[in-house]
């Protein structure tokens, strides 16, 4: 009690007590106001505006910092749709760039094709003629050991017929049928003499069977020196990206191709062989064109091998028109998120990504209406979210094919489609591959 009237008597000194008089009905009131009494007034009175102006201060910043906080944030989308913008832009011109490559691949592929078929009527038709100047080299050989014995049958005749002539006729006789003899000589030279012209004839005309088919040849091997050449420029420029595109999804293309080779036949080994006339022999012509020609033949194989494994991986986009990506793989809101995001209108056509079976058609929990595709390799691709269904349970499907459309099932903020890739039952990246095939198709 001390210390209150202590404290009383200093409010005192400062703020004397009061007397309020309040007349009400006639009757009158007295109201004493002790000095504790009007502090505590005052200090009420004093929080109270205190308190308003504080209240009215934290508003006004609020309001401020919000307008700033709401304008940053506009400024922020405009940013971030401008640059939706330009990326979209982007893909689609990258878009543009693999459609064409992949346009000029198909025409090197048709092109290839023809000079495989060109180079192989070449090879044949050198064949042919190496062949037939096999032939008119024997030929020529045969006509001048022909003519070669046909002299020495002459001068053996000759020298027959004088001395038979010596001995069984009569000297007297002799000299009567010189003149026949002559002449018979003179007949048997002249007949000599037209069938060794006649062989020398058919010789000269063999020389110059023989130089032009030496000059045919030489015109073959050049050109089939272009075809080879122009044929293995195509190749490397085609087989080349196709490596390339299944490393950078971390896929082994040696192990890929002999995978896909014990299923499928390529084009095989070829035997370039050529039967005589007689159709009794059979000779192997064997060059350096064959060595080329086994290699080419062999890259050939390899594209197709790679053909058919690109129709079995995952390397086509799911979606083919203007689309925004908008989430990626990985940890997501304290979750991971197994798939790629991908935004585009309600209806939007969504594609199998690669030739497979489709192991799911339905709805589960999150993941709204799901198609599952499983594919060779272990592979497994799933899109979700869908709007509606364009494939059944256990039908195959090719890359490419329509299967569904975008929707806004399941567990979803939008319109959307989420897209996973799982190997082994494992999720992986899905950019790897997409990203692996941009600058090829």
């Amino acid at each position: 009690m001390g210390f209150f009237e202590r404290l009383e008597r200093f409010f005192q000194k400062l703020i004397p007590s009061r007397q309020l008089l309040i007349k009400t009905n006639g009757k009158t009131l007295f109201v004493n106001l002790k000095s504790s009494t009007q502090v505590g007034f005052c200090t009420i009175i004093f929080c109270i505006v205190a308190w308003s102006i504080i209240s009215i201060a934290i508003v006004a910043m609020d309001s401020l910092g919000a307008g700033n906080f709401r304008e940053q944030a506009i400024r922020d989308q405009e940013n971030y749709q401008s640059r939706l913008i330009s990326l979209a832009e982007e893909r689609d011109f990258q878009l543009d760039l693999s459609r064409q490559a992949q346009f000029k691949f198909e025409e090197a592929l048709v092109h290839i094709s023809f000079l495989q078929e060109e180079l192989m009527e070449g090879e044949i038709e050198r064949k042919e003629l190496t062949a037939a100047l096999t032939l008119l080299k024997n030929k020529l050989k045969t006509s001048r050991i022909e003519e070669k014995t046909a002299k020495n049958s002459l001068d053996q005749f000759k020298q027959a017929a004088n001395l038979e002539a010596q001995e069984k006729t009569p000297p007297n006789f002799l000299e009567n049928i010189e003149t026949g003899k002559e002449s018979l000589l003179a007949k048997v030279l002249s007949e000599t003499a037209e069938q060794r012209d006649a062989l020398e004839d058919e010789a000269h005309s063999a020389r110059l069977s023989v130089k032009e088919i030496k000059r045919e040849m030489k015109l073959i091997e050049q050109r089939n020196e272009q075809i080879f050449r122009l044929i293995e420029e195509a190749l490397s420029v085609s087989v080349g990206p196709l490596e390339k595109m299944f490393r950078s999804a971390g896929v082994n293309p040696e192990s890929v191709i002999k995978t896909i080779r014990q299923g499928y036949k390529g084009y095989g080994g070829h035997n370039f062989s050529y039967m005589d006339g007689d159709d009794e022999t059979a000779f192997a012509l064997y060059d350096k064109n064959l060595d080329r020609a086994s290699r080419i033949l062999k890259n050939l194989d390899e594209i197709n091998l790679y053909r058919i494994a690109i129709e079995k991986y995952p390397f086509y986009h799911p979606i083919q028109v203007a689309n925004r990506f908008t989430s990626g793989y990985g940890p997501r809101w304290g979750r991971m998120h197994n798939g790629t995001d991908f935004a585009a209108p309600h209806g939007t056509p969504i594609r199998s990504t690669a030739d497979g079976v489709v192991t799911y058609v339905g709805w589960q929990s999150a993941y709204g209406r799901l198609i599952k595709i499983k594919h060779d390799f272990g592979i497994e691709t799933r899109y979700a979210h869908l709007s509606k269904f364009r494939v059944k349970k256990g039908q195959r499907v090719s890359r490419g094919q329509h299967i569904g459309d975008m929707g806004n099932t399941g567990r979803s903020t939008g319109t959307h489609l989420h897209y996973e890739i799982r190997i082994g039952g494992k999720p992986i990246n899905p950019m790897k591959y997409i990203k692996a095939a941009q600058n090829v198709f």
